[in-house]
């Protein structure tokens, strides 16, 4: 179902012409999303009406100064109860531009925020891996204790310190 909106607002967003600049939009909203717990709340909350979410968007994305093709998404997939999939539906389009652009996505989870020369570090690694320009996608989770979570299309290489400690625990039980 993501897949389906995603594709659908990334066809109308290239026939408008305004691909980049929507993606752009998507990519501040999920930023948004990782920043308030309260805003997540509101997204994934289904007691909370459908009415009452989109004018909560409406409102959000005019704030934030998101484009009249992005607002009108959230609005309808408000409107639509869809908006629980948002996230999906960001990451799906994302990998549809990448894929235009020739680009492959990667999504990266690091236990601290990386620095701009480690991520420049990270993306050269990557395109020396794949052959092709690689757009990321950073989140940070304390919870990994070190080291990093990337994550390419199917592929996912984890030299993150919990799982190295967990398998550790493995084998000494062992």
């Amino acid at each position: 179902m993501a897949g389906r909106y995603a594709s659908a607002l990334f066809d109308l967003a290239n026939e408008q012409k305004v691909l980049p600049g929507v993606e752009k939009d998507l990519v501040t909203f999920q930023a948004m999303l990782d920043a308030s717990p309260d805003l997540a709340a509101v997204v994934k909350n289904p007691v909370i009406s459908r009415d009452d979410q989109g004018k909560a968007l409406a409102a959000l994305a005019a704030k934030a100064g998101l484009g009249e093709t992005t607002a009108n998404f959230l609005k309808l997939i408000a409107k639509n109860g869809r908006l629980f999939a948002i996230g999906d539906m960001i990451k799906a389009f994302r990998a549809l531009a990448a894929r235009q652009r020739g680009e492959v996505s990667a999504e990266v989870t690091s236990a601290v925020a990386l620095t701009d020369a480690q991520l420049g570090e990270l993306k050269s690694t990557l395109k020396a891996a794949v052959g092709k320009d690689v757009q990321v996608a950073t989140r940070v989770d304390p919870g990994l204790l070190g080291g990093l979570v990337v994550k390419m299309g199917s592929r996912m290489i984890d030299s993150s310190l919990r799982t190295k400690l967990a398998g550790l625990r493995v084998a000494m039980k062992g």
